[in-house]
């Protein structure tokens, strides 16, 4: 009974993605009608071979829905993952500061004037770095023998305040009418510049992340024990869930560096998938990945047609994240 309604969750959400995806790629302030992106689509081309569909559709339109695909997803995994290994369903995927830390790499990258590669370079540098030294302390400070999830927790906590108040003198020292409306534009998240390059290069450690949690997504079960738990179990506590937090900051970072600061995704994902299959990582993550696509994907049409201007993703993340949040709470509450 539980595979079947499995297939049925399945089937809804990939349906969901299919229609979802193609009603993006004919909506904008650039609008493609049926037909013309029907002809995109079989590569038959539309309006001639430099025609305006054909080049707003390639150039802009396919590459932003495919990183909002790639965002959505890799936020909520990673989400789903910190949840699990911090045995608290309140931790989103910039706990340990990497999006702090690529947040605070992007804005150093505008202030010294570097280019696009350079400053997604240095953002997702800098996301690692924040991680690093927030797993680093938590090992020193709580030691391998015991549970330290807590600490890490504190740790992450400590290395967030320190970039943000290092980007915090960045915008206070930065040009007020030139790099600082480009480093507030792009702490507030978006799609808007994102190329076929830029997807080309978030791919590789998204790949990495991928692959690597849903290989060890059974293991995923286990960390959510004690760490005397797990080591009755023969699994060494530290060493999977540092690879497990690896794998994860891989996806936190390379999303920050692309798709700037988008909140909320890796938080509330995670906790509509676990209502749809329950806590199990095995079901859990590829549901959080396929509702997660959805879910960006439609936030970002909204984001594109709703204004006559262009509304930051991570604005509207939050806007729909925190309502949706609290009532996910009252439902939970209510149980």
């Amino acid at each position: 009974m539980f595979a079947g309604r499995m297939k049925t969750v399945y089937a809804v959400l990939a349906a969901l993605l299919a229609a979802v995806f193609v009603v993006s790629l004919g909506v904008g302030r650039y609008a493609i009608a049926p037909g013309d992106l029907l002809a995109l689509l079989t590569l038959r081309g539309a309006g001639g071979a430099d025609g305006m569909d054909a080049i707003v559709f390639w150039s802009t339109r396919f590459p932003r829905l495919i990183a909002a695909l790639l965002i959505g997803a890799a936020l909520s995994v990673s989400g789903a993952t910190y949840q699990g290994i911090f045995r608290n369903p309140l931790v989103s995927p910039d706990i340990l500061g990497a999006a702090a830390g690529a947040s605070f790499g992007a804005a150093l990258s505008i202030f010294l004037g570097l280019g696009k590669l350079p400053l997604q370079c240095l953002a997702f540098a800098f996301g690692l770095v924040g991680v690093l030294v927030s797993y680093s302390i938590g090992l020193r400070f709580s030691g391998r023998a015991r549970d330290n999830t807590v600490t890490l927790v504190l740790c992450g906590m400590v290395i967030t305040a320190i970039f943000s108040a290092l980007i915090s003198g960045v915008k206070l020292i930065a040009d007020p009418y030139d790099e600082l409306p480009t480093i507030t534009f792009w702490l507030m998240g978006g799609l808007s510049y994102v190329t076929s390059d830029d997807i080309t290069l978030m791919l590789v450690p998204l790949l990495i992340g991928f692959i690597g949690l849903f290989l060890l997504r059974h293991r995923l079960n286990v960390l959510s024990l004690s760490d005397e738990e797990i080591g009755a179990l023969g699994v060494d506590a530290a060493k999977t869930r540092g690879v497990v937090i690896l794998c994860a900051t891989l996806l936190t970072s390379g999303s920050v560096a692309v798709g700037g600061m988008i909140a909320w995704v890796g938080l509330i994902v995670p906790h509509i998938a676990r209502l749809l299959v329950g806590p199990n990582y095995s079901k859990l993550l590829p549901v959080s990945l396929l509702v997660g696509m959805v879910f960006l994907m439609a936030v970002d049409d909204v984001c594109r047609t709703a204004l006559a201007i262009e509304l930051p993703l991570g604005i509207l993340t939050a806007l729909i994240g925190a309502p949706l949040f609290l009532a996910l709470l009252a439902r939970s509450g209510k149980e």
